[in-house]
């Protein structure tokens, strides 16, 4: 693609989760701070919320990596499933073989289970993913796996990663008792203007970029506007931009072709500045071109 043209040794702009180019903003790091801090104190449960594309999935990812060998971790990445498959999928975390046993009998091979690593000296941290997606009465599945617990500890911590529609679930009444036992929330909030450049920088340098500044300064004000500061967004007119660079035999990403990609793009935030501006240069190619066509044919 366009990494020889570059001089980049991986795609910077990809969307698949990549602990390798987390960046420590501002957010983030508060998140991740208060993740670390909250497991090792024992709490039972943690929320995380964030918009979409916020980096939320990038996040629990570097926590799993953060995390000591002291934590046993079961992670779900799509919980969208009923109180009995969620617990299956719990079970299989666990190292264990579900089958066809009923509730009860599948909820005592899970307190065995969690018993025999508390025993060994482990913590297990349940992480759901996406956990806006969960059915409502499998969140209260959840609730009550986390009744298992010795004398003095519980023997399951869980983390929540969620959009904002997952605090509309705990809202409801019924669900007064799981809320109450989130001890520690966070939000993810979006990028700002100088994070944007912050996170465009540095994922361009883990790419292998050190050839000074691939984006003009106008190119990262359209980028910070049309994205509004959501991270994935972000990624999507980056990539776009170096093609579009890269098939003009370009070395530097200029603000006429970021407009392009927010063009191209229908998540973007396009102004109406950012539209005259395309329909300006659309114009004034077409009109080069019925130029050059007359031209040629003598009649100019």
């Amino acid at each position: 693609m366009y990494l020889d043209h570059f001089k980049l040794k991986a795609l910077p702009f990809l969307l698949t989760p990549n602990v390798e180019f987390y960046c420590q903003l501002k957010s983030h790091q508060e998140a991740l701070n208060t993740l670390l801090f909250c497991l090792h104190s024992g709490e039972g449960f943690i929320k995380i919320v964030g918009e979409v594309g916020s980096g939320k999935t990038l996040l629990c990812r570097k926590l799993l990596g953060c995390l000591e060998e002291k934590f046993f971790t079961a992670y779900i990445p799509n919980p969208d499933l009923d109180p009995l498959e969620l617990r299956k999928a719990f079970a299989r975390e666990l190292g264990l073989s579900p089958g066809v046993h009923d509730q009860h009998e599948l909820l005592s091979m899970i307190n065995h289970r969690l018993i025999e690593l508390h025993t060994s000296g482990k913590r297990v941290v349940l992480l759901l993913d996406e956990a806006q997606a969960i059915p409502l009465e499998s969140l209260e599945a959840i609730r009550l796996l986390t009744n298992l617990e010795t004398e003095s500890t519980k023997l399951l911590q869980v983390v929540l990663f969620g959009q904002p529609e997952l605090d509309e679930h705990l809202n409801q009444p019924h669900f007064r008792q799981l809320k109450q036992r989130i001890t520690f929330s966070y939000y993810l909030s979006l990028l700002t203007r100088q994070e944007t450049d912050l996170y465009l920088f540095h994922r361009l340098a883990v790419a292998g970029h050190t050839y000074g500044s691939l984006f003009t300064e106008k190119a990262r004000k359209a980028l910070f506007k049309a994205s509004n500061g959501v991270p994935r967004i972000i990624n999507i007119l980056c990539h776009k931009s170096l093609l579009i660079a890269f098939g003009r035999g370009e070395r530097v990403i200029t603000y006429q072709m970021l407009q392009m990609a927010i063009q191209d793009t229908e998540v973007a935030v396009i102004s109406q500045n950012s539209s005259l501006v395309v329909f300006l240069l659309s114009g004034l190619v077409l009109l080069m071109m019925l130029c050059g066509f007359l031209y040629v044919r003598g009649l100019i």
